[in-house]
């Protein structure tokens, strides 16, 4: 640990919040900043704000990441040596009929944050990427080493600037960054418009559930707590410019002008989605009603994590199968909602 606290944002969000408790369990002042938007239930967001504030070392500020004076007023105030940002406007869906808000959060907002990290020379930026931005590639397991020029959605598009930003300011300020590809995260007190929340209110409710790819999609469903133990990870682990980096074969991953770089952050392994659920049936004990669907606009078919690379740089094992997550989600789920 160094001195000075580690600002967590998005810290009443889904990875955010697990992220702050594991950097508060260890010792670390956090201070935590959210918009508590309405994107979906603030009441779960608020909830997850109050177990964070009743902890000791928690500091949290409402705060829109787009707000430019605030969040120097912020930096300004608090100095903070760290950042993980995760703090922004998720869904893919969503982004097709909304675009403007990805900017406004996605790209202005991470501007914001790298301006704070520029003004206090932060030790380390660590930022949350997608494993959307493969797009149209079918080359699985998707490597960090592949090209990622074509998005199927403006999420994506958002991620990809970020990575491109956070590489421009390792280059021209000298602020270490590591951008961290997060795969289908799951796990308790996860976002309300994730399938597997989607799929368990239908089910205890004997209500049909939307099946997109006509049961045939796959993911690489990563338990969250295999995804904080990366991102904590990363977060002690400051990246420098690589020696073996060549300017006439550029890799895609790393920098050798600029303490800068990418991992993956995955299970390392696709699950069906039809065993996704058949996994989310034997947890509740009962069956789902089937509504099978088409791919939805801007939806990827297949998506596997190759973290060979993480595992090197980070030592990084994620341990949990489904067959323990989704039971853990169902726990959490049927106490937090007294079902």
């Amino acid at each position: 640990m160094s001195k000075g606290p580690v600002l967590v944002t998005g810290s009443a969000g889904f990875v955010g919040y697990h992220t702050a408790r594991r950097l508060l369990a260890r010792g670390e002042t956090v201070v935590g900043v959210d918009n508590l938007n309405a994107y979906y239930d603030p009441a779960l967001k608020r909830a997850r704000l109050e177990r964070l504030q009743a902890l000791p070392g928690y500091v949290h500020h409402t705060l829109d990441l787009a707000d430019r004076d605030g969040m120097r007023a912020l930096f300004a105030e608090h100095a903070p040596r760290r950042i993980v940002h995760l703090g922004a406007q998720a869904g893919i869906r969503y982004s097709v009929e909304n675009p403007e808000s990805y900017v406004d959060s996605n790209v202005i907002g991470f501007l914001t944050v790298l301006e704070g990290a520029r003004a206090v020379q932060a030790e380390h930026l660590v930022f949350a990427s997608t494993s959307s931005v493969y797009g149209a590639s079918a080359a699985l397991p998707f490597s960090v080493q592949q090209g990622v020029a074509h998005p199927l959605n403006v999420y994506a598009a958002t991620k990809i600037a970020n990575e491109a930003m956070a590489h421009s300011y390792a280059y021209i300020f000298g602020i270490p960054s590591t951008g961290l590809r997060f795969f289908t995260v799951y796990g308790p007190w996860g976002r309300p418009d994730m399938a597997l929340f989607k799929f368990t209110g239908a089910i205890l409710e004997g209500r049909p559930i939307d099946v997109y790819g006509e049961g045939v999609m796959e993911r690489d469903f990563t338990y969250v707590d295999d995804i904080v133990d990366g991102v904590v990870a990363a977060l002690d682990d400051v990246p420098a410019a690589d020696p073996a980096w060549r300017a006439d074969a550029p890799g895609q991953a790393t920098s050798g002008v600029a303490p800068w770089r990418l991992l993956n952050l995955g299970a390392g392994r696709r699950e069906k989605l039809s065993r996704y659920i058949e996994v989310l049936e034997q947890a509740l004990g009962r069956k789902a009603i089937l509504n099978v669907l088409p791919t939805q606009e801007g939806e990827m078919t297949r998506t596997e994590a190759d973290v060979t690379e993480t595992r090197l740089a980070l030592g990084y094992d994620p341990k949990t199968p489904i067959d323990v997550g989704v039971h853990r989600f169902v726990e959490w789920y049927r106490g937090f909602y007294d079902v």
